[in-house]
C-alpha cells in the first residue's frame, strides 16, 4: 500500500482505476477545488474525472502495456526467426516452434478455407493475449508502487493487466467482428450477406410470405451477430478482472497482521497456481472463437 494509509475500499478502488488521460471542459470543478480555466488535456485525479472526460478519455496504462508487450512479442519472434537453426531446436526456438505448431494445427482443424491471413492472426491473438494475461501473475503492488515512485505521486493510478480493461478486450473483439463482416461480404457478396441476415432462419420461398418474415429474421440474425463481439470481449475481460480482483483482496491481508499475512501468502500461491490454468485457457478461447468466426464468415451455401 502507499505511504498514506488507505481503507480496504480505497485500496481496491485505486488498483482497479486506470491511468486516464483526457479533456476536461472549461469551468470544470476538480476534486481539489481547482476550476479549469479552458478546455484542458490532463490526467484524471479520480474516477469521477475519468468518467467526465467521456469518449476522449484514453487509458495510458492499457495502451502502454498492450503496445509494449506487442513490441516484445515481435522482437522475440524476429530474433528467433533470424537465429533459427535447421537441426533440433533448443531453448526459445523450441518453445516458439511448439506454439506455432499448436496454433497451426488448431486452425487447420477449425478453418477449412483458403486464407493465408487467418493462421498468423490466430497466432498473434493467442500469444499477445497470453502475454497480457501473464501480467496478472506479477504481485499487484510491485509495478504500481514503482510507477508511483518514479512519478513522485503516491496516488498515481496504474493498472498493469491490459485484459482487465474492457476497452482493450472489446477493442480486439470489435476488430475481429469487422474482419468477420468484411470476409463475409467478400465471400458472399453484399447481396448474399443481406440475404443471410434477412432470409434465415425462416424462409418459405414465397415472396408474399417472406416479406413478413424478413423483419423477424433480421432482428434474430442481428442479435446473434452483435452478440459475437460482445461475448468475445466480455468473456476475456470478466475472467481476468475477477482474477485480478481476487489477487487484490488477498493483498489486503498482508497489512492485517502476521497471521493474516501468512494466510495471504498461502492463498496467493494457491490462486497463482490456479491462474496458471486460467491465463492460457482464456487466450486459447479468444483465439479459437476468432477462428470459428472467420470460418463462419467464409462459409457459403455451396459448402454445405
Amino acid at each position: 500500500m502507499s505511504s498514506e494509509a488507505k481503507t480496504s475500499t480505497e485500496y481496491i478502488q485505486h488498483h482497479l482505476q486506470n491511468l486516464a488521460y483526457g479533456k476536461l471542459p472549461a469551468g470544470y470543478h476538480r476534486h481539489n477545488g481547482e476550476v479549469v480555466a479552458q478546455d484542458t488535456w490532463t490526467l484524471a485525479h479520480n474516477p469521477q474525472e475519468a468518467k467526465d472526460m467521456g469518449f476522449s478519455c484514453v487509458h495510458l496504462d492499457t495502451l502502454g502495456w498492450g503496445i509494449g508487450l506487442a513490441i516484445l512479442l515481435g522482437f522475440l519472434f524476429v530474433r528467433v526467426a533470424k537465429t533459427a537453426t535447421i537441426g533440433k531446436p533448443k531453448g526459445l526456438q523450441s518453445f516458439i516452434e511448439m506454439i506455432v505448431e499448436f496454433v497451426n494445427n488448431t486452425v487447420s482443424d477449425v478453418f477449412h478455407h483458403k486464407n493465408r491471413m487467418v493462421a498468423p492472426m490466430a497466432l498473434t491473438i493467442f500469444t499477445w493475449v497470453l502475454l497480457m494475461n501473464l501480467m496478472d501473475l506479477i504481485p499487484v503492488d510491485w509495478l504500481p508502487m514503482l510507477a508511483a515512485n518514479v512519478a513522485g505521486n503516491d496516488h498515481l493510478y496504474f493498472k498493469v493487466v491490459p485484459t482487465t480493461d474492457p476497452n482493450a478486450t472489446l477493442g480486439m473483439s470489435i476488430t475481429v467482428f469487422l474482419l468477420m463482416i468484411g470476409f463475409s461480404i467478400k465471400q458472399k457478396g453484399i447481396v448474399g450477406f443481406i440475404k443471410e441476415l434477412t432470409l434465415h432462419p425462416f424462409h418459405s420461398g414465397k415472396w408474399f410470405i417472406d416479406i413478413f418474415l424478413i423483419p423477424i429474421n433480421f432482428v434474430l440474425e442481428m442479435v446473434g451477430l452483435v452478440a459475437k463481439p460482445v461475448s468475445l470481449g466480455l468473456r476475456l475481460f470478466g475472467n481476468m478482472y475477477a482474477g485480478e480482483l481476487i489477487f487484490i483482496l488477498i493483498a489486503i491481508m498482508f497489512s492485517a497482521g502476521v497471521v493474516a499475512a501468512v494466510s495471504g501468502g498461502v492463498l496467493q500461491w494457491i490462486w497463482a497456481v490456479f491462474h496458471l490454468l486460467v491465463i492460457p485457457i482464456q487466450a486459447f478461447v479468444f483465439m479459437i472463437l476468432t477462428t470459428v468466426y472467420m470460418a463462419m464468415a467464409h462459409d457459403v451455401p455451396e459448402d454445405h
